[in-house]
C-alpha cells in the first residue's frame, strides 16, 4: 500500500512552519547572555560537588573509629544519627558522625603505631624475635654499632685504590670441603672454637694418648758476685735449662711426667784466698740443677683410687750457704729421690687420703784445692714416714682441710765429723683451705706448726711456725699476682746446731703489655733460723724480666736480679746483680 502524495507534502510543511516560528521568537527576544563567575572553587582539581565546602555535612576520615565509607551515590541527611558502636564497615556515606561530646578526643596517631615486632617500639614492651625453622638460613644483621666495618677495596702504602689483585688473593689455594666451609644447605652453623687464652703456648705433639711438650732455654749474661762471698768476684756465665711434660689422655688413670733441670757454667774461676784467707766458695762454681717427678692415678672405683709418685731432686748446697766447706774445688753434688704410694678415699663431699714415703739422699766427696778428698758419708741418711689428709667440700670452691705428717731420718753414719748424733724424729701439722673464687682468686693456704727431735741430748728440739700455700689472684685479663709460701727443716754440719728452720715468701705480678710482650716483676723474702747457733740469715731477692713472644716456638727473654743476704755471723753477707739474655725453643 502507498502513501497518496498530498499527505507526505502537508507533514512537511508543518514541520517548516513550526521551525520558522521558533526563530522568529528568538530574533525578537531581548535577553542578555551571562558567562560563568570565576570562583577558587573553579581551579580546585579535586572532584567535589558544586555545593559550597561550608555547606557540607560535616563527616569523619574514612578508616578513623566511628567513620563511614563514603558512598557516591548516597544522599546527605543531616537529620540522621549514627551509632558510635556500630561496626564502621556497615555504615553508609549519608550518617553524619557522631557526637564528640562526652568522648574523650584523641589526636594523632596512637603510641607505637606501626611498629613491627622487631622495631622501636616507644611503650618499651618486649620484642618477639623471629621464629626460625631447623636449618633455616638467618638473614644478616644490618651494618650498626658494634658491626665490623664492611671490606674496602685494597689501597697502597700511600693510600691509592690499586687496580690489580693483592697476590694473596690470586695464590692457589687449598678448597675447603663443603662441610667445613658451612656451603652445605641446610647444614647448622659450626659451633665456634673456644679463644686460645695462651696464643703464644707450647702446642706440644701427641704421642699415643700422651700429649708431650718440651722446652730448652739457653741464656747468657753477667753475675756480679757468684760464690755470694763478702768480697764480690765477677765472672761471665751460661745457662742451659731444658724442660719436658708428658700428660696421659685417658678417660680413666692419669700419668704425669714433670722434668725440669739446668745447668750453670761460668767462663773463669774464683781466687782460693780473699784477704789473706781461704775462700768459703769453690773456685769452679759450676752448679747443675734438676727436679723432676712421675705421678700416676689408678682409678679403682669411682670413690676410690690408688696414687703413686716417684721423685728425684739433684743439685748443690746454695752459694754463701755455712755447710760449704772452706777450700773447695768445686761444689759437691747431692741426690735425693724417693717415692710415697697411697689412696684417696671420697664419702660424698668428705674426702680422706694418706700415703707412706721413702727417700733417701746421698752427697759427693768434697774435693778440695790441695787435690784431697773430704768424705761427706756422714751427710747421707734415709727418711721413711706417712702423711694423712682430711677434708671436706663445705660448698663449690671452698675446700678445707687437716693435714698430719711423721717421719724419721736414718743416717748411715751414728756420729757426724763433729761428734754429733744426727738422728731424728719429727713432723707437722697444719690446717687450711683450698678455695677458688669465680675464677678470679684461687689456691690453697695453710698454717701450722712444725718440729724435730734428735737423739744426741746436745742438740736441741727444732720446732717453729710453719706456713703453705700457693695463691693465683687475676686482677684483670692482662695482670696476674701469684703468691707462695712454704717452710723446711733441713739438716746442717754447724756443731752445737740442730738445724736451720727455712721461711720462703714471693709475691710475683705479671703483666701482659702486648699478646706477644709480658713483663714479670718478682720479689722474694726468706728466713734461715740456725737454731742451736744463733745464726739468722735473711735473704732478699728483686727480680725483673722481660718476655718479647716472637712465635709459638721462639721466645727472648732478658731478666735482671739482684739478690742480697744478710747475716749477723761475721763476713758472711754479701750481695749479687745478675743479668741475663736468653732465648727460648719450645714445643
Amino acid at each position: 500500500m502507498t502513501v497518496p502524495p498530498g499527505r507526505g507534502r502537508k507533514s512537511r510543511a508543518c514541520l517548516l512552519r513550526a521551525a520558522f516560528a521558533c526563530l522568529a521568537l528568538i530574533a525578537l527576544g531581548e535577553t542578555k547572555a551571562e558567562a560563568q563567575s570565576v570562583t577558587p572553587d573553579l581551579f580546585n582539581p579535586q572532584r567535589t560537588t558544586q555545593t559550597a565546602p561550608d555547606n557540607l555535612a560535616r563527616r569523619q576520615i574514612a578508616g578513623s573509629p566511628g567513620s563511614a565509607v563514603l558512598d557516591p551515590d548516597a544522599t546527605l541527611d543531616p537529620l540522621s544519627t549514627i551509632d558510635p558502636n556500630a561496626d564502621p564497615r556497615k555504615l553508609r556515606a549519608d550518617q553524619p558522625a557522631p557526637s564528640r561530646i562526652g568522648n574523650i578526643p584523641t589526636y594523632g596517631l596512637p603510641a607505637a603505631n606501626g611498629a613491627s615486632d622487631s622495631g622501636f617500639d616507644s611503650l618499651n614492651r618486649k620484642r618477639k624475635p623471629p621464629k626460625y625453622y631447623p636449618a633455616q638460613a638467618r638473614p644478616k644483621k644490618p651494618l650498626g654499632p658494634g658491626s665490623p666495618p664492611p671490606k674496602q677495596p685494597p689501597v697502597n702504602f700511600a693510600g691509592q685504590l690499586r687496580l690489580s689483585i693483592p697476590p694473596s688473593e690470586m695464590a692457589n689455594k687449598q678448597p675447603l670441603p663443603p662441610a667445613m666451609a658451612d656451603t652445605v644447605p641446610g647444614q647448622p652453623q659450626r659451633r665456634r672454637l673456644k679463644i686460645d687464652d695462651d696464643p703464644f703456648g707450647a702446642v706440644g705433639d701427641y704421642a699415643g694418648s700422651f700429649l708431650i711438650k718440651s722446652a730448652v732455654e739457653v741464656s747468657g749474661g753477667y753475675d756480679t758476685n757468684p760464690g755470694r762471698t763478702f768480697q764480690a768476684h765477677g765472672l761471665p756465665f751460661w745457662v742451659v735449662a731444658p724442660e719436658f711434660l708428658a700428660v696421659s689422655n685417658w678417660e680413666r688413670h692419669a700419668v704425669v711426667a714433670d722434668l725440669r733441670g739446668s745447668f750453670t757454667g761460668y767462663g773463669g774461676s774464683l781466687p782460693q784466698t780473699l784477704d789473706g784467707t781461704v775462700n768459703p766458695a769453690p773456685t769452679n762454681v759450676d752448679r747443675p740443677d734438676f727436679t723432676g717427678h712421675v705421678d700416676g692415678r689408678l682409678d679403682v672405683t669411682r670413690d676410690f683410687d690408688l696414687t703413686a709418685q716417684a721423685r728425684l731432686r739433684v743439685s748443690t748446697d746454695n752459694p754463701g750457704s755455712p755447710n760449704i766447706q772452706a777450700g773447695l774445688a768445686k761444689y759437691p753434688i747431692y741426690a735425693s729421690f724417693g717415692g710415697t704410694f697411697g689412696f684417696d678415699q671420697h664419702f660424698n663431699r668428705l674426702q680422706i687420703s694418706g700415703g707412706a714415703t721413702v727417700d733417701r739422699t746421698v752427697y759427693q766427696d768434697s774435693k778440695l784445692t790441695d787435690g784431697e778428698t773430704s768424705s761427706n758419708d756422714d751427710r747421707a741418711f734415709n727418711q721413711y714416714g706417712g702423711v694423712g689428709r682430711v677434708s671436706y667440700e663445705l660448698k663449690p670452691g671452698l675446700k678445707p682441710f687437716i693435714e698430719v705428717e711423721a717421719d724419721t731420718r736414718q743416717h748411715d753414719l751414728q756420729f757426724d765429723r763433729n761428734g754429733f748424733q744426727r738422728d731424728s724424729t719429727g713432723g707437722y701439722g697444719k690446717a687450711g683451705t683450698s678455695f677458688e673464687f669465680t675464677r678470679l682468686l684461687t689456691g690453697e693456704i695453710a698454717v701450722g706448726w712444725s718440729e724435730r727431735s734428735y737423739v744426741d741430748p746436745r742438740l736441741s728440739r727444732l720446732d717453729g711456725l710453719l706456713t703453705s700455700g700457693s695463691l693465683v689472684w687475676s686482677m684483670s685479663p692482662l695482670t696476674t699476682v701469684k703468691f707462695t709460701t712454704d717452710t723446711q727443716i733441713g739438716e746442717t754440719t754447724l756443731p752445737n746446731t740442730s738445724g736451720v728452720l727455712v721461711h720462703t715468701y714471693a709475691i710475683e705480678v705479671d703483666h701482659d703489655f702486648r699478646r706477644w710482650l709480658t713483663g714479670i716483676g718478682k720479689f722474694t723474702y726468706g728466713t734461715y733460723d740456725y737454731q742451736g747457733d744463733n745464726r739468722n740469715d735473711k735473704t732478699y731477692s728483686v727480680e725483673g724480666d722481660l718476655i718479647y713472644k716472637m712465635t709459638r716456638s721462639l721466645w727472648i727473654k732478658g731478666s735482671l736480679r739482684y739478690d742480697v743476704l744478710n747475716s749477723n755471723a761475721p763476713l758472711a753477707s754479701s750481695n749479687a746483680t745478675v743479668v741475663m739474655l736468653g732465648v727460648r725453643l719450645q714445643n
